[in-house]
């Protein structure tokens, strides 16, 4: 067998499904030709094989790379002053009264340059690398007018053109209502519906399209009437659902089978059912729920009997979610909603591709597949949810790549 590289003296968590726990391979070895893995398996099997690079890893762990499937991770301003506030007394009503809030962070991100949104986006980037993320999904919603909007996604390509991760992009148009349309309400949905998101497509901007169903929000006949323009476009959709009330987030998202309905604190069983019937992700935000103290947690144990799968992402935020860890949010996942290791670590490989579209190309170390690889100083996977803010990353591959 001709390869490029052959990764060995290593174990492996494959997560491939139905196999042994975390799919592991104790004293096993990659081949990686072009990009893609070529053979995976226990090292004793390794077929005679001739390699350019041979890469020892000292009897390190290897997992697929970690996959980030929710964040904000473009924005102008800061919001840490409001953090302070809130933890003086002050509401978010009163803060938003105050010009804070959403409008502080679109006010922040129009007046950015794209040079100045993209370097701010590094910075946060940089803490989702050194905790082995190699795929980041990255969400518009800041701008809120065409111009703002497209710049945002034109800054999330930059980012996966130029700083060594794989991008998705999601048009959040309707995330919430721009400042100057507050009396114009069904004009700004127009707008978002049948201005930006044709001419963001039409530049190759956008990957999937996803909107905020929720009373303070939009409600399910405006974010019905995007997914429309976004099926009409061949756009797959996502939903922020259920995440304050059960506004019926995840069964709308059902009914356009979404790729994944995220948040989802306060889907009903019947919700449940109907994302289990279309195989919608359910992606779980632990730290969205920390930061927002919340008390209801999402139904995972409907999930499991029910059969929806679960990813874990940051849903990294200037609001509600400033997490730029994903291994903090493999740990608030399992201290907060009480998934196993096993279960948070497969919703941020496995599980978190299905919810990008990527489940046939990422999220596991197969034959075939891209050779995207999280190598770690550990003993055991369960140390990926066990650490808060222990360095654990010895280095990524990127589609073969070292860094």
């Amino acid at each position: 067998m001709i390869a490029d590289r052959l990764i060995t003296d290593c174990h492996i968590a494959t997560m491939v499904a139905g196999s042994e726990p975390y799919g592991a391979i104790e004293d096993g070895a990659i081949l990686i030709l072009d990009g893609r893995i070529a053979w995976v398996g226990p090292r004793a099997d390794l077929p005679a094989h001739q390699v350019a690079e041979t890469d020892r890893l000292d009897g390190r762990w290897v997992t697929p790379g970690l996959i980030d499937c929710h964040t904000h991770l473009v924005f102008g301003g800061d919001r840490s002053g409001e953090f302070e506030q809130r933890l003086g007394g002050a509401t978010y009503e009163e803060i938003a009264r105050a010009g804070g809030g959403i409008v502080s962070s679109v006010a922040a991100t129009r007046a950015a340059s794209e040079d100045e949104l993209y370097a701010s986006a590094l910075a946060r980037l940089e803490g989702l690398k050194a905790t082995g993320v190699t795929t980041v999904e990255i969400k518009s919603g800041y701008g809120l007018d065409r111009d703002s909007e497209l710049k945002m996604l034109r800054v999330a390509r930059r980012i996966g053109h130029e700083a060594g991760v794989r991008v998705r992009t999601s048009y959040l148009g309707l995330h919430a209502m721009p400042p100057e349309h507050r009396t114009d309400r069904a004009g700004y949905v127009d707008l978002a519906v049948d201005e930006i998101l044709p001419a963001a497509h039409a530049e190759g901007l956008v990957d999937a399209v996803d909107a905020y169903c929720e009373p303070i929000a939009f409600s399910s006949d405006e974010v019905g009437r995007l997914f429309d323009k976004a099926r009409a476009l061949g756009l797959p959709v996502k939903l922020h659902a259920d995440q304050l009330s059960d506004g019926g987030g995840a069964s709308l998202a059902a009914r356009y089978g979404a790729l994944s309905a995220d948040h989802v604190e306060h889907t009903t069983e019947a919700g449940v059912q109907a994302m289990a019937q279309a195989g919608v992700v359910a992606v779980l935000l632990p730290g969205a729920y920390l930061m927002l103290r919340e008390t209801t947690l999402p139904p995972v144990d409907l999930f499991r009997q029910h059969g929806v799968q679960m990813a874990v992402a940051t849903d990294c935020n200037p609001g509600t979610s400033p997490v730029a860890s994903m291994t903090a949010a493999l740990n608030l996942a399992c201290v907060q909603f009480r998934l196993t290791p096993e279960e948070a670590l497969a919703g941020a490989t496995r599980v978190a591709a299905k919810a990008l579209g990527l489940g046939d190309e990422i999220g596991t170390l197969e034959a075939g597949k891209t050779a995207d690889l999280a190598v770690w100083d550990i003993e055991r996977p369960a140390e990926l949810c066990y650490w808060l803010g222990k360095p654990m990353l010895a280095r990524r591959y990127v589609a073969g790549a070292p860094d």
